[in-house]
């Protein structure tokens, strides 16, 4: 078995990065997304066809979400050197005035300390 050497500058970007994301979307801070994600980024999400590049994301989260307002806590983030993995409860409500109480699982694949793809799931009857 290998010694596993953690770079402790890059837990802290990596754990970071996703914290912040969700601080931005739950603040509502569309401007400061491409900060997290990069130029080329692709998000998948249920219900959605991909998104793919800045301006495909941005003009879902300021014209497309159904989500009016809320916060996302985060019960997990794990991480390697290229991916990355969250998992949680998003407690809002809906531009419908709806309440939300969604627990879900975000994967991410990182490069150059951004977030290159993202894909959500959440937890509800499928299959």
């Amino acid at each position: 078995m290998r010694d596993v050497v953690m770079d402790k500058t890059h837990i802290h970007r990596s754990l970071e990065l996703v914290e912040q994301l969700f601080r931005s979307i739950d603040a509502r801070q569309w401007d400061s997304l491409p900060l997290f994600f990069a130029p080329e980024v692709t998000y998948e999400r249920p219900g959605y066809e991909p998104l793919v590049g800045l301006e495909q994301l941005l003009h879902f989260y300021r014209k497309v979400r159904v989500i009016a307002s809320g916060q996302h806590i985060l019960e997990q983030v794990v991480f390697d050197d290229e991916h990355a993995a969250c998992w949680g409860r998003f407690v809002g409500v809906h531009k419908d005035g709806s309440a939300i109480d969604e627990r879900f699982a975000d994967v991410y694949t990182l490069a150059d300390g951004k977030i290159a793809t993202r894909r959500s799931y959440f937890f509800r009857p499928a299959v």
